[in-house]
């Protein structure tokens, strides 16, 4: 599968589980603007037949190579980001990984309950990044346990293998002076922010700035019944030039710690 089929794939996806993601992106090219994309971020397990390598496979047959990685001590995570070099306009791609031994027996049990319900079959799949869930029937029972440790675990349980969230490139905006005004017009239009760390993550300073919606509320069904719960969001990335002036293209573990939070689950 070609680059562009793979993102293609993964934003028809995306957005048809996200409905916000369609009225974000309506928003931007309604006033002339082209929407480019930052970096395109996954979820996983440290699991080997489902980790950061596993999933990237895709993207490095492609060219991508390993650029930063990153340890997130509180939520148990570590994560790489892969860039294509010598094509700049391509997507930074992040993928993140939950350290299962890590946790509790409570957290780990259920967790390799349904990685073991799957078809064994899918993990050697090149498919892999858009099957969604594979462990079967969600429980929601097993849903509010694993989020009493991981809101990640409990998403990842619940909507396995997907795009987690797609980012606008801000510096790639025309008509807006930075991602404060991003953030205003998002409000203006009815978007929620997350709003942990301030809606403003990073700065300039740091060499970058990122904020973003909170994760669409959809219906799920699970083996109690229907219920809603958090899906994905929309990120914004503004970059800034680093001392040997050139565009940071890392990313900032404290920033992306809270961004990592626009899943947690709430209520509407």
């Amino acid at each position: 599968m070609e680059l562009e089929q793979i993102f293609n794939r993964l934003w028809k996806d995306y957005s048809e589980q996200n409905p916000s993601a369609t009225a974000v992106r309506r928003l931007f090219t309604e006033r002339g603007e082209k929407v480019v994309n930052d970096h395109v971020a996954f979820r996983t397990f440290n699991d080997p037949r489902m980790n950061i390598d596993v999933l990237a496979r895709p993207f490095v047959e492609q060219g991508y190579r390993a650029a930063g990685e990153y340890r997130f001590g509180k939520k148990h995570l570590y994560a790489r980001h892969f860039e294509l070099p010598g094509r700049e306009e391509e997507p930074r791609i992040f993928i993140s990984e939950l350290l299962l031994e890590e946790f509790s027996p409570a957290l780990q049990e259920p967790v390799r309950e349904a990685i073991a319900a799957a078809d064994p079959a899918v993990w050697g799949e090149k498919d892999l990044l858009f099957r969604g869930n594979v462990f079967g029937l969600p429980s929601y029972a097993s849903y509010e346990s694993l989020r009493k440790e991981s809101e990640y675990a409990a998403w990842l349980y619940v909507h396995g293998f997907r795009a987690n969230h797609f980012t606008v490139s801000v510096n790639r905006l025309d008509g807006f002076g930075g991602i404060e005004e991003v953030n205003r017009v998002l409000k203006e239009q009815g978007f929620v922010l997350n709003a942990s760390g301030g809606e403003v993550k990073g700065s300039r300073e740091a060499c970058l700035k990122q904020s973003s919606t909170l994760a669409d509320i959809v219906p799920v069904r699970f083996s109690e019944g229907t219920r809603e719960v958090p899906a994905c969001y929309y990120e914004f990335a503004e970059r800034f030039p680093d001392r040997s002036g050139k565009l940071f293209s890392g990313f900032l573990a404290d920033s992306a710690d809270k961004i990592f939070e626009s899943t947690d689950f709430y209520r509407k």
